[in-house]
């Protein structure tokens, strides 16, 4: 599972040029953009054979057949570190179940990466993913993470990062910090760090959002989870007497710091004195 550059050609190990120089097979999810990569540092595997979402089930069968004949194969994704937010799984599943060895061959990451520049502290971090892209869904995710006591790491696409930043402002509250980062390591690379509404109104009618893949960190909860099960019980009666269940919940929850589900409950079904 070899790691590639997240952008700058230049970033890749010398641990991954030799490995993808002696390999008789690439697996790559996308063969034009590992082409251009393979033919950068000079190697010339005898197959590039696509690995991707939509051909994983059919390839991961071809390359185990390949693999238990003896040949070896060298996986990478279109950018970073194989199977983070990427395919390649099933395989390495399938693999490690039949004895054949699996190897990493570290390299760059554009979580450590945006990390290692942040100014929200992130000793502890949860890595997120890709949100929904589905507006409900997205901000129902969001209300969960909101009380995340560590930073909280995640990836969007160019064409819903506005949506998702006025979901963020309205779900995590408008001043929760966030390192917006794009086009790691490439000419265009910018990186931008501010309270979400303070992002919104600076960035908003710019360019920032047109192109390009982000990385985010959101700033950890200061909340923590000292309130008492009779101080929640006091708060929740007194927000489901103005406000419906979910809102209840969901400003209670980021008073206290309880999960948003176990609060909801509460409001629903109040227990008895």
């Amino acid at each position: 599972m070899v790691a590639t550059p997240i952008g700058n050609l230049d970033d890749i190990t010398l641990r991954a040029v030799d490995v993808l120089k002696s390999v008789e097979i690439v697996a790559a999810e996308d063969t034009r953009r590992s082409g251009v990569l393979l033919a950068h540092i000079g190697a010339r595997p005898e197959r590039l054979l696509s690995l991707h979402d939509h051909n994983e089930g059919a390839r991961t069968e071809q390359l185990m057949g390949l693999l238990q004949r003896g040949h070896d194969v060298a996986v990478v994704s279109d950018a970073g570190t194989p199977l983070i937010s990427d395919p390649g799984f099933e395989l390495v599943r399938r693999a490690r179940a039949v004895g054949i060895d699996v190897v990493p061959i570290p390299g760059a990451s554009s979580v450590t990466a945006v990390l290692s520049v942040s100014p929200i502290p992130a000793e502890r971090f949860f890595f997120e993913g890709f949100l929904p892209s589905r507006a409900a869904a997205r901000r129902k995710r969001l209300e969960e993470l909101a009380s995340s006591t560590a930073a909280v790491v995640f990836f969007e696409a160019a064409r819903r990062m506005r949506d998702t930043l006025n979901d963020a402002r309205d779900v995590v509250g408008p001043d929760r910090r966030m390192v917006l980062a794009k086009e790691l390591t490439k000419l265009h690379e910018r990186i931008e760090e501010g309270g979400i509404a303070e992002l919104i109104a600076r960035l908003g009618d710019t360019d920032f959002f047109e192109h390009g893949e982000f990385v985010c960190v959101l700033a950890p909860s200061e909340i923590r989870r000292t309130a008492d099960d009779a101080a929640v019980a006091l708060l929740m009666e007194a927000l489901c007497a103005e406000l419906p269940p979910a809102q209840a919940a969901r400003i209670a929850a980021r008073v206290t710091g309880r999960a948003r589900a176990e609060l909801y409950q509460r409001a629903v079904n109040p227990p008895r004195a």
